[in-house]
């Protein structure tokens, strides 16, 4: 596959700023970069604030009090998080207000960028460009929000865009114009009249989702070429001290350890930094999101079994028991219907939703080789078992037909086999029997840059999923990776040419590599009621149903399963864990809601 060099019409086509490549350019030349002076002589604006939208960086090196300090971060929004950056007396700031701040467990990181070398190499498959539209600053936010970052209201970016004091920089990709990764930069110069000349770098942060590699480097030197360009100094980041997986790519590009220190306020979007220990670190994602959630309403938690994600929520005297999103409410009924594929099919074909076309497996090898000759390409899977383990799809031949029986027979002694239905896999969140998220689920694939092999790219591709997800992903290296290798023409050691997009794997289930798409704003009416019907007719509160769809905005479907423990956390920003919460425990809503909900005529709304 060709992927053009440039973006297309219409966008930015200034890939890399000009300061940058004047920069670039006068290096090469063996000149050095022009100094812009400032002046300096009134010294730093006192108790200067810069509000970023997510909060306000509070620069500690102009307060002469440290008082001030603490009093400034008492004006924190909220649902924000404000950050007092270079407090030269931390220690001091906390004694005077030790119930509401606390020191910041970040280490500060500075590059000199007299010294710092730009890379010869030139990125591949994406380009760097300013924020120049309010869709990229929704894209933004859809980045933060995956990242777990606080989100920023969108008409401040636009509102900020042309400002000289705060740049905004986003990797684009050359082929779909996807947003891949976003970074922040501050002029300490134009912000408080540093007589250092600094800057600093904010929010760095990549799509998890992105299949380029390198977008999180390209970012971090681009910015640190656009302050050199314009005569600064330094460029200083904060980084949590445990997050190694940064700091390798700060040391990396040679940024090294100073001794400044951050000071923040003690609120619910800290509150992991400063108790000591994260009372839900041995939850897995799914199960942290809900626990999270109800501990905000004030919610009592007791966590019984977290590697195994069980815990008890009580409130009022009611105590409700839940292993991730599967809870007491959920009957014995319904989950033994979700976790057989024959009943539930058979319950939706009775119910009249659309299925397709099975047989199992012990039908016999004619009925077999019949069915195959059918539907031309099928799809193989355990009756029972979840998280796409034992699932061949895409089948063409009795020779992996008959290995995939044998692979899935181990893992259950029911094989199915289903008319592999074309389109794209739909899950759909439904809580208290509506909806609440929708999502297109993409299976993995992987970009060349034209030097990494593919088995290369696919561990890096896959250790990013993995720290993007808590662990929960990741892109196994197994006999269906192999053949969907091989059925392109490829295998571990083929070396992908650069821009060259590869599918490695033929299901899109999120514990085996593949990506999720938010489309909940624009699904089709009838993929709704689909679901929605499904879930009325097995019964279940929370579930995610599963359709194979031509288009999520069209209403051609066929229903493939039903989930009755969907993992919530991949579905932010949607409210899933919000509502939730909201059907175990209806009076912990906020009285506006449960007013919102009573008036839509939802009759649990009154539980």
């Amino acid at each position: 596959m060709t992927t053009r060099k440039t973006p297309p019409s219409g966008r930015d086509s200034r890939p890399r700023d000009a300061g940058a490549h004047r920069l670039k350019r006068m290096r090469n030349q063996g000149m050095k970069p022009p100094i812009e002076t400032r002046r300096t002589d009134t010294g730093p604006t006192p108790d200067s604030v810069l509000d970023l939208g997510w909060g306000r960086l509070i620069f500690g090196q102009t307060f002469t009090d440290p008082d001030r300090i603490a009093e400034a971060l008492e004006g924190e929004l909220p649902d924000r998080r404000d950050i007092a950056v270079y407090v030269r007396d931390p220690h001091v700031v906390l004694a005077n207000a030790p119930q509401e701040v606390f020191l910041d467990p970040s280490h500060t990181y500075r590059l000199e960028l007299s010294t710092y070398r730009a890379s010869r190499r030139a990125q591949s498959g994406f380009f760097l460009r300013r924020l120049t539209a309010r869709t990229d600053a929704e894209a933004i936010n859809r980045i933060y929000a995956a990242r777990g970052m606080v989100p920023v209201p969108p008409d401040f970016f636009w509102s900020t865009r042309d400002a000289r004091t705060v740049c905004y920089f986003l990797a684009e990709d050359e082929t779909t114009g996807e947003i891949l990764g976003t970074i922040t930069g501050v002029d300490h110069s134009r912000a408080f009249n540093d007589p250092e000349r600094g800057s600093s770098l904010w929010c760095l942060a990549v799509d998890p989702q992105a299949r380029h590699s390198g977008v999180g480097e390209a970012l971090v030197r681009h910015l640190a070429e656009y302050f050199a360009a314009r005569g600064l100094a330094h460029l200083d980041l904060s980084v949590m001290h445990d997050n190694t997986q940064a700091i390798t790519l700060y040391e990396k590009l040679g940024f090294y350890r100073v001794p400044y220190f951050s000071v923040k306020r003690k609120n619910p979007i800290n509150e992991t930094l400063y108790t000591g220990s994260d009372h839900d670190e041995t939850l897995n994602p799914y199960a942290r999101i809900i626990v999270r959630e109800a501990r905000r309403r004030g919610i009592r938690v007791e966590v019984t079994d977290g590697e195994r994600g069980f815990f008890a929520l009580s409130q009022g005297g009611r105590t409700i028991r839940c292993r991730e999103s599967l809870s007491e409410l959920t009957s014995a009924v319904a989950m033994s219907i979700c976790d057989d594929k024959t009943a539930t099919r058979a319950l939706m074909e009775k119910t009249g939703i659309d299925v397709p076309a099975e047989i199992t497996a012990d039908a016999g090898r004619e009925a077999v080789e019949a069915f195959l000759a059918a539907h031309a390409r099928v799809v193989v899977k355990p009756a029972r078992r979840e998280q796409g383990r034992g699932v061949f799809v895409g089948l063409t031949t009795m020779e992996e037909v008959d290995h995939a029986i044998e692979e899935a027979g181990r893992l259950c002694d029911t094989v199915l086999l289903e008319e592999c239905v074309e389109g794209e896999d739909l899950r759909l969140i439904v809580i208290n029997y509506r909806l609440v998220a929708a999502a297109v689920r993409r299976p993995p694939s992987i970009i060349g840059d034209g030097r990494k092999t593919v088995g290369e790219l696919i561990a890096s591709q896959s250790r990013r999923r993995a720290a993007a997800t808590g662990g929960e992903s990741s892109i196994p290296l197994d006999a269906e990776t192999l053949r969907t290798l091989k059925a392109g023409g490829h295998d571990t050691e083929t070396v992908l040419p650069a821009g060259e997009e590869l599918q490695v794997r033929r299901t899109a289930n999120l514990h085996t590599g593949g990506t999720i798409h938010d489309v909940t704003d624009i699904v089709h009416p009838v993929l709704v009621d689909a679901a929605v019907r499904a879930a009325r007719a097995i019964g279940i509160p929370v579930t995610g149903i599963d359709l194979m769809v031509r288009n999520p905005t069209a209403p051609d479907y066929r229903f493939i399963e039903a989930n009755e423990r969907p993992g919530l956390a991949n579905h932010e920003p949607q409210p899933t864990a919000e509502r939730f919460v909201d059907l175990l425990f209806p009076q912990s809503m906020p009285a506006t809601v449960r007013q919102a909900a009573a008036e839509t005529g939802n009759p649990e709304a009154h539980a």
